[in-house]
């Protein structure tokens, strides 16, 4: 069977990545430092616990596997800290990802779908983003997501290494069978925050913002639910082995919700009221992204069939009541 490399299987995108990998007949070998992610998640194939920075321990982990494509998703994606420490976000990210790409590249692993963000589109209020928008990032993070996609096309360039780049902001959901699911310390994303705060686990949710030039003043964001993501994902491997061109896409629904409206969309979903504060804006927050996926539809046939808020909460909620990691 196919071996896929998967950095950060042990996330939360990753291990959900992993179990597609291994329902569309690959081995998903994890490779992890366990940083955020969780040794629990690990369930659809092998495990490796390393670091993005050890090139020996990459350079060990190709030879044993002979990977045929990498899957790359280990990062650190906290906006907030990106603007308080761009440093670490550049030196993880950006030198991390350098070399794993010369990794594969010296093992003769020459297929990479790489995990990018649409905040790499930064700061573009009213518009659908394309691929073709101009690349704004206004923090650290999408910054460093950026540098990476130019790394990517200097080593297509130069040492024939094909990828796939997908672009997407907001993900949610959980496994609809419940085997994964969302589950970060400190946990910082909107939907599964807000699940601890119906459920009693944090005192509020915190609206951090009111005053953003959008109708109910909250930003507004294009939620993908994560097996739709991952399936794209699989579709990207398949992509790379049918020897077709490297090629960007963005993953998005083209519907935006604001921060408001996702509360509401839990109130139906849980029956539940979400405690609310209102906040301060966070730095490097965008007022409104909406990321655009015609390319993907049209060239990958994909489509998020799962992505529709309800759907996600559910899930989330589900899992939010069922499932849990221990470190």
């Amino acid at each position: 069977m196919t071996h896929i490399l998967v950095t950060g299987g042990a996330g939360y995108i990753g291990s959900h990545a992993c179990k597609a990998l291994r329902q569309a007949g690959y081995v998903p070998v994890t490779y992890d430092n366990l940083s955020t992610g969780w040794a629990d998640a690990v369930k659809f194939g092998p495990f490796e616990q390393g670091d993005l920075l050890d090139r020996a321990g990459l350079d060990e982990v190709f030879e044993a596997y002979r990977p045929a494509a990498v899957m790359h998703f280990a990062a650190l994606s906290q906006v907030g800290e990106a603007m308080q420490e761009p440093g670490k976000y550049w030196r993880n990210n950006v030198c991390g990802s350098l070399t794993l790409i010369e990794a594969a590249v010296a093992a003769g692993c020459h297929d990479f779908v790489f995990s990018s963000t649409c905040a790499t589109y930064g700061e573009q209020d009213n518009v659908v983003l394309t691929e073709d928008s101009p690349q704004m990032p206004v923090n650290a993070y999408g910054a460093s997501k950026r540098a990476i996609e130019e790394i990517l096309r200097d080593f297509g360039a130069s040492h024939g290494l094909n990828h796939v780049i997908f672009r997407y902001f907001n993900v949610a959901g959980a496994d609809p069978e419940g085997e994964v699911g969302e589950h970060h310390r400190p946990e910082t994303h909107l939907i599964p925050v807000m699940l601890e705060a119906i459920d009693g686990k944090r005192p509020a949710l915190i609206l951090h913002g009111t005053d953003y030039d959008t109708p109910d003043g909250t930003c507004i964001r294009d939620y993908v639910h994560v097996s739709d993501l991952v399936e794209a994902h699989v579709a990207g491997v398949r992509w790379l082995e049918d020897g077709k061109d490297s090629r960007v896409f963005n993953l998005g629904t083209g519907t935006g919700f604001s921060v408001r409206e996702v509360i509401e969309a839990s109130r139906a979903v849980t029956n539940r009221e979400v405690p609310v504060v209102e906040g301060p804006r966070r730095a490097g927050d965008c007022t409104r992204l909406v990321s655009g996926s015609a390319r993907a539809t049209e060239e990958l046939g994909w489509t998020p069939a799962k992505s529709t808020m309800p759907r996600m909460i559910a899930d989330a909620w589900n899992w939010h009541r069922t499932g849990h990691y221990e470190r």
